[in-house]
């Protein structure tokens, strides 16, 4: 798959995911597979004041490539020239549009897909991107309408797609559905007949057997996985295999998960120091760690350790334990 002049080698891309997405999780999920990775969404008023925590989010390596960068706003002028900032400032491989984001202190102050509601607004700060970074692939990842209502799917493909839009993510969910009821791949279908970019399915997809069927199904370019990698970038490894022919890799260990729990975290703590790391680190232990005898009683150590040397206490007990599982 192409989006635009860049070259997807495996059509299952890791999806832009706040609070998860950072350096860490991305590199990990693109070691095992990802044909692309996105950031976390990022403020475009915060990218034009150049705040300082705000661009750190938009870092990332050369060997993450290709990296797309999603940024969120509701004001054509200011999405157009946060969208240059970041390609002159860090080149990315794409620079991806959110109108999907249903949590209401974004949707509140315009962003993410309350620009569903507006398919003018909508036009005019996509047609400000598009113009902004002539020469970067712009891609857009929303959601179906803002309620039952207001489906603006596959019609607003056809508008996407003239201004220049090289691929579309879709979540076929509703604003107020946010993550409820059961995403309606039907949709994915129809957008995907309507336009002639590639469209990229996203929504309940937990199982490769997921993403197989989504694939047959709707007939998208690509596979948008978010949930289903939490804790499992392994994901993106059987993935690629399924979609090769291969067989299927070997479930990781429990001594696979104990290290990668630890390469993880000593990442997060590289990337984002002692305090911040050990406190994104709690999450991820909450999924990585889960599905085997005594692992609730692991994880709540972890989970609960009051700091740095806490953490590394209970994890060096983890991977103990589990070694000696393993040798037995």
């Amino acid at each position: 798959m192409k989006i635009g002049n860049v070259h997807i080698e495996t059509p299952v891309v890791l999806a832009p995911m706040a609070g998860v997405t950072d350096y860490p999780f991305r590199i990990l999920c693109k070691e095992m597979g990802a044909g692309v990775v996105y950031s976390e969404f990022v403020s475009a008023d915060g990218i034009i004041r150049e705040n300082t925590k705000t661009l750190s989010m938009i870092r990332f390596e050369e060997s993450e490539r290709p990296i797309g960068i999603q940024i969120f706003g509701n004001d054509a002028e200011t999405m157009g020239q946060a969208a240059k900032y970041v390609v002159e400032t860090f080149r990315p491989d794409i620079l991806d549009i959110n109108y999907g984001c249903p949590v209401p202190k974004v949707t509140k102050k315009g962003g993410g897909s309350a620009a569903l509601q507006d398919l003018c607004l909508m036009d005019d700060i996509t047609a400000a991107v598009v113009e902004s970074i002539p020469e970067t692939p712009v891609t857009v990842k929303m959601r179906v309408g803002w309620n039952q209502l207001s489906i603006v799917v596959p019609e607003v493909g056809e508008r996407l797609e003239k201004i220049g839009v090289k691929a579309i993510a879709l979540h076929p969910r509703t604003t107020k559905q946010r993550y409820t009821g059961k995403a309606d791949w039907h949709f994915i279908k129809l957008l995907k007949e309507s336009v002639s970019i590639p469209v990229i399915g996203n929504g309940d997809v937990c199982t490769t057997d997921d993403m197989m069927r989504m694939f047959d199904e709707t007939g998208c370019d690509a596979v948008m996985v978010g949930r289903a990698a939490h804790g499992n970038p392994w994901f993106f490894l059987e993935a690629k295999a399924r979609l090769n022919g291969e067989p299927n890799p070997p479930s990781p260990s429990l001594l696979d998960i104990a290290n990668m729990c630890s390469r993880h975290f000593d990442l997060l703590l590289e990337n984002r120091g002692e305090q911040t790391g050990s406190n994104l680190m709690r999450k991820h232990f909450s999924n990585y760690i889960k599905g085997f005898p005594g692992a609730s009683g692991f994880r709540q150590k972890l989970v609960t350790a009051p700091g740095l040397a806490e953490i590394r206490s209970a994890l060096n007990e983890f991977v103990d334990t589990v070694q000696k599982v393993e040798w037995d």
